[in-house]
């Protein structure tokens, strides 16, 4: 499996599954428990989750796929901003980890800034730490000034930045991932299918053809061939599930990444972060 280094020297996963929206209606409930659980025994690596998601729901889910297992995947969740004082993050650290039934998060991150003063939050990240509740922390949703803002405050140990990121969104190329790169700080890209526009796209089912992959396949090895670049795609389907891990398997000949690049052309220019 291919993974990216942390600056704690841990390992991340290049691939994991990704929880947003689960856990928001009971009835797709079973759905999604059975999507998680699919991807695992088909072995994906990591599981990305947050207490925002179904206000719990998903990590919940989470819980209830990793139950019985004898090994457990790389885990990353999310506190709220609105949580993310000096106690309320040490707070809802521990009430993710009761509602996924786990001793440590592997990668804890603040969903967006706002909210509660950032030194406050990275000193509670470094606490729970310190106590052995989160291997590592970072962030999410920052653009370059947040980045810069927090590398001040923990010494180069920000693991990641979680940020919208896909072939057809690559505003994070013109400075963000760059700074990213020079600090060896991984860049986790989620919404990788841009919701699903991305594979409504001609010229990228053309070039899927080509190479002999689907489209989805195609837009996740694009990810994959990123230098420093993680990627969570979200499915409660086993088909989708099963083919976005295959992506891990497509090689994509130099011809076809410039390309890609004529068909989705790079920033030019300074771009606002998105976020979905």
């Amino acid at each position: 499996m291919r993974s990216c280094k942390l600056p704690s020297g841990a390992e991340m996963p290049a691939l994991g599954l990704g929880t947003w929206r689960m856990g928001e209606n009971a009835r797709r409930r079973p759905e999604e428990l059975d999507a998680l659980k699919y991807g695992l025994d088909l072995g994906y690596p990591m599981i990305d989750t947050a207490e925002m998601y179904g206000e719990g729901g998903a990590e919940e889910i989470v819980g209830d796929a990793l139950a019985g297992r004898g090994t457990r995947p790389f885990i990353v969740s999310k506190v709220y901003p609105h949580n993310a004082s000096r106690a309320g993050t040490i707070a809802a650290c521990e009430r993710s980890l009761k509602r996924m039934r786990l001793e440590r998060i592997d990668l804890y991150l603040l969903h967006w800034r706002g909210g509660a003063r950032l030194e406050e939050t990275f000193e509670a990240f470094h606490k729970l730490k310190s106590a052995g509740k989160i291997g590592d922390f970072g962030v999410s949703n920052f653009d370059l000034d947040d980045m810069r803002d927090a590398a001040k405050l923990d010494k180069g140990l920000t693991g990641t930045n979680q940020v919208l990121y896909c072939l057809s969104r690559r505003g994070p190329e013109f400075d963000l991932l760059p700074w990213m790169r020079k600090h060896s700080i991984p860049l986790m890209a989620y919404s990788p299918l841009d919701q699903g526009a991305l594979l409504r796209k001609a010229p990228l089912k053309k070039l899927a053809d080509e190479v002999g992959c689907t489209p989805a396949q195609l837009a996740l090895a694009w990810l994959f061939a990123q230098p420093g670049v993680v990627t969570i795609p979200k499915s409660s389907n086993r088909e989708r599930v099963k083919e976005n891990f295959a992506a891990l398997q497509v090689e994509l000949p130099p011809k076809i990444l410039a390309e890609l690049d004529r068909t989705f052309p790079p920033p030019k220019t300074k771009q606002p972060l998105e976020m979905l």
